[in-house]
């Protein structure tokens, strides 16, 4: 099962078979190289519809979006997810338009090309499937089909390659925070575990393969983050996807870098710490 199966829901398979990330023309000469959902009582408060027009079909739509300083994080996972208390705010970080299936996350959405816009009539909106999206608040299924529509826009305007890492990785997040909220005394509960921490996985593989491509072709800040941001990011994902030698080398440079601060240095060596008692694991493992 590929990561953007769930497409064919909507009419939209095709896009699946198509590869994510595309080599830059020119890059630059740089070498640094579920079943059940326990949903808190409060959600439906910490939200309220937000009004959009889709640039792609002129349809009027509303997305459920969080309420601005009133969700608390109670800690920040080591590759930089933060982790909500009250509800989880990246179910809700994907505008997807119910008439034409034009999907992203809102700090990409809209500011469209002819082209791109274009493209997303021809390939997504001409075969979209309506939807209709009418809970009061969204589920983890309905979080991670707006997450695949995002992924197949994406795809198809051409979008930069860190757009389309930074969406791999929060859907990574997304089934994270999905995993943390399953019961597991629910029926299929292991089942569904396990597929959740491989599909995880497997976007946050992807997410580092864009962001080394990003970072060699792209110019700061990638995806809202300065070069020292994104090399720590990059580093955690190393770790966490067994990629040992970016990992390596991500650190390095913050450590030896003459910009980064302490606090982000005294990071980059706990961080340093870990891939070296990792990679000892892996190797005794063998």
């Amino acid at each position: 099962m590929g990561f953007l199966d769930g497409l064919k829901k909507f009419g939209l398979g095709n896009i699946e078979e198509e590869d994510l990330y595309e080599e830059p023309k020119k890059a630059q000469v740089k070498k640094e190289e579920v079943k059940k959902e326990v949903v808190p009582l409060n959600e439906e408060t910490l939200l309220f519809d937000k009004k959009y027009t889709c640039p792609i079909c002129d349809k009027q739509f509303e997305s459920k979006t969080v309420r601005s300083g009133k969700v608390r994080t109670k800690g920040v996972d080591i590759d930089l997810r933060p982790d909500y208390d009250e509800i989880d705010q990246i179910k809700y970080d994907i505008i997807t338009c119910p008439k034409c299936g034009y999907s992203a996350l809102a700090r990409y959405y809209g500011n469209l090309t002819k082209f791109q816009c274009d493209e997303i009539r021809s390939k997504i909106s001409a075969n979209y499937k309506e939807q209709k999206f009418s809970g009061t608040t969204y589920s983890y299924e309905e979080a991670h089909m707006r997450y695949e529509l995002a992924i197949a826009t994406a795809m198809v305007k051409k979008a930069k390659n860190s757009e389309k890492a930074y969406l791999c990785l929060k859907m990574a997040w997304l089934l994270r925070g999905e995993t943390q909220r399953l019961d597991p005394n629910a029926e299929g509960y292991e089942e569904k575990k396990k597929s959740n921490d491989e599909q995880e996985k497997e976007l946050l593989k992807k997410a580092l393969d864009g962001f080394v491509i990003a970072r060699q072709s792209e110019t700061p800040p990638i995806a809202g983050m300065d070069e020292l941001t994104l090399d720590y990011l990059m580093g955690a994902l190393g770790l966490e996807t067994g990629d040992f030698d970016v990992a390596n080398k991500m650190v390095g440079s913050i450590i030896t870098s003459r910009t980064a601060n302490s606090r982000l240095k005294d990071k980059a060596k706990d961080l340093k710490d870990k891939i070296k008692e990792e990679m000892e694991k892996t190797k005794a493992a063998k």
